[in-house]
């Protein structure tokens, strides 16, 4: 009997007038049944700077996770250098090389996806979506951005909400952290 593929999450980020926001919603589905309803996506780390929230297989996140916050420590804070050097050891290290999941990484000035084929994504229109759910939350983000003066914790919000209501992997219990830039 083949093993059910867990699946979960809506990872969202978005930078607006100063402000960053993420957010995740809190449902774990395993095949077909509802496992989890409020598990926690969004890790504040390097001392509050920096946000990261995770799609994937829980383990291999919090494996990643706590190998990206290392790198933080080792380059005293700066992301972009701390993501690139966790990519490269997720791509060339023979263990980490099997990790299934994403990272949506944000601090005071950037945004990025870190992905396991060596990726360092950063977006061009400030938003992260990532996960089942990050398609519609996309979609909902841009729109609220284009036509309402929303702060970025409220877009976050509110695009995680939209995803919840359509997307059957996503749920809208919602959970959001911001920054002030």
């Amino acid at each position: 009997m083949p093993a059910q593929r867990i699946r979960s999450t809506t990872i969202l980020s978005v930078r607006r007038n100063g402000q960053v926001a993420m957010g995740g919603d809190g449902q774990v589905t395993l095949g077909d049944s509802i496992i989890k309803a409020d598990a926690v996506k969004i890790r504040r780390l390097y001392k509050n700077r920096v946000l990261a929230g995770f799609a994937g297989s829980a383990a291999d996140a919090f494996a990643l996770l706590e190998r990206f916050e290392s790198k933080l420590e080792e380059y005293k804070g700066n992301t972009t250098r701390a993501a690139i050097e966790l990519a490269k050891d997720w791509r060339t290290d023979r263990a980490l090389r099997r990790l299934e999941s994403l990272l949506a990484v944000a601090d005071a000035e950037t945004s990025l996806i870190i992905g396991g084929n060596g990726d360092v994504i950063e977006p061009t229109d400030d938003i992260i979506a990532i996960g089942s759910g990050g398609t519609p939350a996309l979609a909902a983000t841009r729109a609220l951005l284009r036509h309402t003066d929303l702060p970025a914790r409220d877009v976050v919000a509110q695009g995680l909400q939209i995803a919840g209501e359509i997307n059957v992997y996503a749920n809208v219990n919602i959970t959001v952290y911001d920054l002030d830039q």
